[in-house]
């Protein structure tokens, strides 16, 4: 049974997660021309109060061996002010990127070498941040299509389960596609300000944290152009509500398809949740998913952003977008960050792109930039000369990325 939530909100969240008690009618009218009203605007346009800006940090690294990796993430962090402060005697939420099914690879490589976040760049953060004093440290991801323990989905991954359990005192992983091992899912919203949706219904998991990591990977993205901390989190929405064949009232608890109406709005949500706020604006996934994304940040914060750069894919998100399109690389970089439009920002700058670029423009040749539509939101500052880089510079870690295909390009593509 999903039960809604009426308790009083966590003491170490700010008001964005909410008690679900408005109705769907009450949803619909308040705001009809809000999604509409917000576009990407011309390269530089900033809201009238400036959005914040944090320092981001840039290092190299030469392989994943786990020897390579401590102490660059080391020095990421102590250069962000180390992790103490944020994470002693916290619990910690880390979304990972492990998208798309763990059948599907390029070029037979393992996924952590392509697509998905590698292992050992988790088990190591996971160590760091026990080092550094967190009480509990949570792995989370919504696994594509289906509602199976986030254990048997790392194993499916060819992921060494065993040694990221050791790697800290207390970890828990929890597949949040569904409600879970939670009692509830949790509102958590958008205020006014919402593109698309005024809020969200969230596996608890993230409500049940006080500080929220977006573990990326460095890639482009055949809808956004690029998926960085940001793009990363629109995974956080479950299937259950958000897929194709979630129940029109209730959660679908055994989801066995992707979110393709999050991407082109072809139903609403289980009404367990809130629906658009404009039915009527453009159901054209480069117009909806960046405006999501934007939403999502603006709902659930995130507190820390880790970008793993290592080794990556060239090209788009996944191998479903077609071998055509795709080539594997190796920017030998992490980056890490305090605010997740700066951090990309700066992400998208070490693939050698522009990231106040408009639609039209590489890497966003099909959609709109989701880090001036989170800036517009008030999430972070996009300009970097607002940005204080630490460690490499952009220039020292440069390395150009190919622009991602037109979006839209392969179906399924873009849950990562």
């Amino acid at each position: 049974m999903v039960l809604r939530s009426h308790d009083r909100l966590s003491p170490t969240l700010t008001g964005h997660a909410r008690a679900c008690s408005w109705t769907r009618r009450q949803w619909l009218p308040t705001a009809a021309g809000a999604a509409a009203a917000v576009t990407a605007t011309a390269r530089g346009a900033a809201a009238a109060t400036p959005a914040p800006a944090a320092p981001v940090a840039i290092a190299r690294c030469e392989s994943y061996r786990t020897g390579a990796l401590k102490p660059q993430l080391e020095t990421l962090f102590d250069q962000l002010g180390g992790l103490a402060p944020l994470v002693k005697g916290k619990t910690v939420t880390i979304k990972l990127n492990l998208t798309g099914s763990p059948a599907m690879r390029f070029q037979g490589k393992p996924l952590g070498l392509t697509h998905y976040t590698h292992p050992n760049v988790v088990g190591v953060v996971c160590g760091l941040l026990d080092a550094a004093g967190a009480r509990r440290i949570r792995l989370v991801e919504s696994g594509f299509a289906t509602a199976m323990p986030l254990e048997e989905y790392m194993l499916e991954s060819g992921w060494p389960l065993r040694a990221i359990q050791s790697s800290a005192k207390a970890i828990e992983m929890e597949n949040t596609n569904s409600i879970g091992s939670g009692k509830r899912y949790k509102e958590f919203t958008t205020g006014e300000r919402g593109y698309v949706f005024r809020s969200f219904m969230l596996n608890e998991a993230y409500d049940q944290t006080d500080v929220f990591v977006s573990l990326a990977k460095l890639k482009n993205h055949a809808t956004c152009g690029v998926t960085l901390s940001l793009k990363n989190c629109f995974g956080i929405t479950p299937s259950s509500i958000y897929g194709s064949d979630a129940g029109e009232d209730e959660p679908n608890e055994s989801p066995t398809t992707g979110r393709m109406p999050l991407h082109f709005g072809n139903r609403q949500p289980s009404r367990i949740a809130a629906p658009e706020i404009d039915p009527s604006s453009p159901r054209d996934s480069g117009y909806r998913v960046p405006r999501i994304v934007a939403d999502l940040a603006l709902a659930r914060p995130i507190h820390l952003q880790i970008i793993d750069g290592v080794e990556t894919m060239i090209g788009g998100e996944g191998p479903w977008i077609g071998s055509e399109h795709l080539r594997t690389g190796s920017p030998r970089v992490l980056i890490a960050g305090l605010n997740p439009v700066s951090t990309d920002a700066v992400a998208t700058a070490v693939m050698g792109y522009d990231p106040r670029a408009v639609r039209g423009e590489r890497p966003f040749p099909g959609c709109d930039n989701t880090m001036l539509l989170a800036e517009r939101h008030g999430v972070g500052s996009a300009d970097l000369t607002r940005i204080d880089v630490r460690g490499l510079s952009i220039a020292e870690a440069k390395y150009e990325f190919d622009p991602a295909p037109k979006a839209g390009i392969g179906g399924e593509a873009g849950r990562g």
